[in-house]
């Protein structure tokens, strides 16, 4: 399950989808009929190369197991993620994927008083349930750089009296990397009664990714909430592991919100990929840059203008109707990214494999000459 499809799983979070409509799932039309044989899917931004071997023989050793619960093994499981990140077992909310966290954050941190405040365009999952739960949503456009614009952000926030912003970093769907000196702005500047959310589910692919994370002021004690997820560089989407830092007082005040332990078989896999970081986070950040600057100097070479991408998805100027592009790149076997309003002259596609950036290539030319 990937972290659009989230939504379907639960009652309340169907309520975010049910509110968020064409706008949230814009491209739900074209996956809902059958796939042409050998489809190249570059539509949700998931990491080819999946769970690493590490991951795949935890798999296969817990899956006889997997009929119990394993309820009492779950806070060492739990406390296992924590120290990989450097972090207490009660300062990680661990749920299923990092879309789990961000629903239950918005839950916790926003009410009738209090919205959620959020750039546009951005992941919109947060700002989706929060409408769906009659919480206010204030929606900033990102700057001409295609950031975030922090100040407005806090500014927004200072007006309401508190409430909950939202900051996907990099965003998604630009692919744009927030400077480590605008978060640190927002981070010690946030207004009283307010928690800033950093989705942080992109930032593997960022080289020194650590020192540009958010959660250096969840260590300092602020009231900022960090999610990442196994989803995305593990390559182990359908696994469905991610988890949220923070102090302590706020991961109490989110847990109520979670739907129960992950899966058994998942854990597993997330606890041996924890293991393998070390060595497999650069190997395949590494990797994917060479895939990605390929696409970018192709691009570059025929004219077409992206913005500059630290993810794994590029964001490429068309100036045409997205919708009718990216069916007939369907129609040539390669699933793309759905549109992002505002920015509706502009094609997100994820980095897949070589061979699979090889048939985008091939499919887009044909597409836009078509």
């Amino acid at each position: 399950m990937r972290r659009r499809d989230f939504s379907r799983r639960l009652p309340w979070l169907g309520a975010a989808a049910a509110a968020g409509g064409e706008r949230a799932f814009a491209q739900r039309s074209l996956l809902e009929r059958p796939a042409p044989p050998g489809m190249v899917w570059l539509n949700a931004n998931e990491n080819p190369e999946g769970p690493c071997p590490a991951a795949l023989e935890a798999m296969r050793r817990a899956l006889p197991e997997s009929w119990r619960y394993h309820y009492p093994e779950f806070p060492g499981i739990y406390a296992a993620v924590a120290r990989g990140v450097g972090l207490a077992a009660d300062q990680v909310l661990v749920g299923a994927g990092s879309s789990e966290v961000l629903c239950a954050a918005v839950h916790a941190f926003t009410s009738p008083a209090r919205p959620l405040i959020t750039p546009v365009p951005t992941f919109e999952l947060p700002a989706e349930l929060a409408a769906a739960l009659g919480r206010p949503v204030i929606r900033v456009p990102l700057a001409e750089d295609y950031l975030a614009d922090v100040k407005r952000l806090a500014e927004e926030a200072e007006r309401a009296g508190g409430g909950l912003i939202y900051l996907c970093n990099p965003n998604n769907p630009t692919s744009a990397l927030m400077p480590a000196d605008r978060v640190a702005w927002l981070a010690e500047h946030l207004p009283d009664q307010t928690v800033l959310l950093v989705d942080e589910a992109y930032l593997d692919f960022v080289q020194e990714a650590e020192k540009l994370s958010a959660l250096a002021w969840v260590r300092q004690g602020k009231p900022i909430v960090v999610t990442r997820t196994f989803s995305k560089i593990y390559g182990m989407a359908g696994l469905r592991v991610g988890f949220g830092c923070a102090r302590p007082d706020l991961t109490r005040r989110m847990r109520p919100f979670r739907s129960g332990v992950i899966s058994y078989v998942s854990a597993q896999a997330a606890l041996a990929a924890l293991e393998e970081a070390p060595r497999l986070i650069p190997e395949r950040r590494a990797r994917l840059a060479r895939i990605r600057e390929a696409l970018c100097e192709w691009l570059r070479e025929r004219g077409l203008e992206y913005i500059p991408p630290s993810a794994n998805f590029v964001m490429i100027q068309v100036s045409r109707d997205i919708r009718a592009l990216a069916e007939a790149l369907w129609e040539r076997g390669v699933a793309v990214g759905r549109p992002f309003p505002p920015l509706d002259g502009m094609l997100r596609v994820s980095i897949g494999a070589e061979a699979d950036m090889e048939r985008f290539r091939r499919a887009f030319e044909q597409a836009l000459a078509g």
